[in-house]
């Protein structure tokens, strides 16, 4: 492809036509010539976040843009409601590969609930490879804000460790996995179907949560750590308590690395007086919880004592 913006007649062809207005909030869905969105919120609180994907298959990396910028305001307590989007394509790129992209962001845009509302689409030499920037948009009633994690709170945990970890490794790095079945690296692939935290943040602010994060880079101990470092307390954890797929840990040892410091969007950590009426909300709402800790006054520590370290770089990285 060549170098720079995407004329207007390939933007609509191949970008533009498959997004549309869904959101009351929207004024419209993105158009040539409009270099602004706007959005109605009616008096709430307007919550943002932006975060780059890098290290996806470009298969997957229109849901993980989606699914990972929504987790944040999630997490926050906040209902997504906007996304704008910036793609970068290498020049080696082709318009098929554009246009899958696309058709996974608008997907992905319509289950979580979401429009797209903008964003930039160029082709430059100062990428090497597929590149989103995504700023998420959404809305919180002042009244509904979280007061932040409390000393003797539960740590509530959804899904699995490594969820997502385990799948950017079965679907980027499968020359390194050759020894393990087929059928295991399916399954891993399919995890992009949970990558979304939004649906257990809602039942979760129905059910008193004081705070929440969503388990990214560092992996579900560094989230515990970030969880309750937010307001200046410590945190015990059970590591035996959190729940890891069979796939995670057969991939993790093929690879040689840690599953409980790998990346796992689509789990959410939550701070609540009572974690198990919490999890049996989640467990009937058909999504897998445990209660995995507790927030402390200070230290961080693992339950045989062993100290909890902060979070570094994430195991993934070790891979390039």
């Amino acid at each position: 492809m060549k170098l720079g913006k995407l004329d207007n007649d390939t933007l609509e062809r191949l970008i533009l036509d498959r997004f549309q207005k869904t959101r009351p909030e929207s004024f419209g869905a993105p158009r040539i010539g409009m270099d602004c969105a706007m959005l109605d919120f009616h008096g709430d609180l307007i919550v943002t976040s932006c975060d780059p994907i890098t290290s996806a298959d470009a298969k997957h990396i229109g849901a993980l843009s989606v699914h990972v910028n929504c987790n944040d305001a999630a997490a926050g307590g906040a209902e997504p409601v906007a996304l704008l989007v910036t793609l970068l394509l290498p020049p080696s790129e082709t318009e098929e590969t554009v246009a899958m992209i696309a058709a996974d962001l608008a997907d992905a845009a319509l289950r979580a609930g979401v429009d797209v509302i903008g964003g930039h689409t160029e082709v430059t030499d100062a990428v090497t490879r597929v590149t989103t920037c995504t700023t998420v948009i959404a809305r919180t009633p002042k009244a509904k804000m979280l007061s932040g994690a409390k000393p003797g709170d539960d740590i509530v945990m959804t899904k699995w460790a490594g969820l997502e970890g385990t799948m950017l490794i079965a679907a980027d790095h499968a020359d390194r996995l050759s020894a393990l079945p087929a059928e295991t690296i399916e399954r891993a692939k399919a995890l992009s179907e949970y990558l979304s935290v939004v649906p257990e943040s809602r039942i979760a602010m129905r059910h008193g949560a004081h705070a929440m994060h969503d388990v990214t880079e560092g992996g579900v101990l560094g989230a515990v750590w970030e969880l309750a470092a937010q307001e200046h307390l410590g945190a015990t954890v059970d590591k035996n308590a959190i729940p890891i797929l069979p796939e995670t840990k057969a991939i993790a040892n093929a690879v040689g690395l840690d599953p409980y410091r790998l990346m796992a969007s689509g789990s959410l950590l939550i701070a609540c007086e009572n974690g198990s009426e919490t999890v049996a909300a989640l467990r009937e709402a058909g999504i897998p919880a445990a209660v995995i800790g507790r927030i402390t006054e200070r230290d961080f520590r693992l339950a045989d004592g062993s100290p909890l370290d902060p979070p570094g770089a994430d195991e993934l990285y070790r891979l390039f």
